[in-house]
């Protein structure tokens, strides 16, 4: 059989599997390989302005300090994110990691693309998950991410440069401190990197994630780092 063929029927296997309305809301879809609704799409909510000139955290005021970012490494240039985790973006973000459905990084894509000021030259670097994380899964959703992103925004991707040196805990519920110390030393590299790198994750929540992975990146060679992801968590008021 060629190679089209296979093409061809995986594609009509395709049209059986997808859901036929929204995931979220189960409203009827538009385009026949569309995974979410318009009116769905609508309700991710971009970040606001003013934000911290480094981290984009949103800040109430232009001239307070942030303190989301004062312990970055030197080299983490910039972050970036597309939309809030709310309850509008989470539904999306939980179906692309724990239900299978890693089409959906092509409308999270398409808001991250939108981010202005993209370095020129760069390389896309997903976030990695552990290989227990990634065989139960089948797939990183964050490599996902990138390599639709890359379509867009005309980057090329490196999905094995970063490695996961050890299983860590979920984060989901530690305290920004506790968040540090679990991903603390958890990356490598199987390479020297050069040049300007861009990490490529779902959430922002405390940045703790992308700031050891730009550590790891820098002090093994890059020039600069910057990170974007599709949502950001709200900052706790604690």
């Amino acid at each position: 059989m060629r190679c089209a063929d296979l093409v061809r029927l995986a594609r009509e296997a395709e049209r059986w599997l997808l859901p036929g309305s929204c995931l979220v809301c189960n409203d009827p879809v538009g385009p026949l390989d569309a995974l979410l609704c318009t009116g769905c799409l609508a309700r991710w909510r971009r970040l606001p302005e003013p934000q911290c000139q480094r981290c984009g955290q949103p800040l109430p005021d232009p001239g307070l300090s942030c303190r989301i970012c004062p312990g970055w490494p030197d080299g983490f240039l910039a972050a970036r994110s597309a939309v809030w985790l709310d309850d509008a973006s989470r539904p999306a973000i939980h179906h692309l990691k724990y239900g299978g459905w890693w089409r959906l990084a092509e409308p999270m894509a398409e808001r991250m693309g939108r981010l202005p000021q993209w370095p020129r030259g760069a390389t896309l670097v997903p976030i990695p998950l552990s290989r227990r994380r990634q065989r139960g899964r089948g797939y990183n959703q964050a490599e996902r991410l990138a390599e639709a992103l890359s379509r867009r925004v005309g980057l090329p991707v490196t999905a094995e440069l970063l490695l996961r040196r050890r299983e860590t805990g979920t984060q989901t519920r530690l305290t920004p401190e506790a968040r540090r110390a679990n991903i603390a030393e958890a990356f490598s590299v199987t390479s020297a990197p050069t040049g300007t790198l861009v990490l490529v994750d779902d959430v922002f929540t405390t940045g703790a994630t992308l700031a050891e992975a730009a550590a790891t990146l820098l002090e093994a060679g890059a020039e600069a780092v910057f990170a974007v992801t599709f949502a950001r968590a709200k900052p706790s008021l604690g």
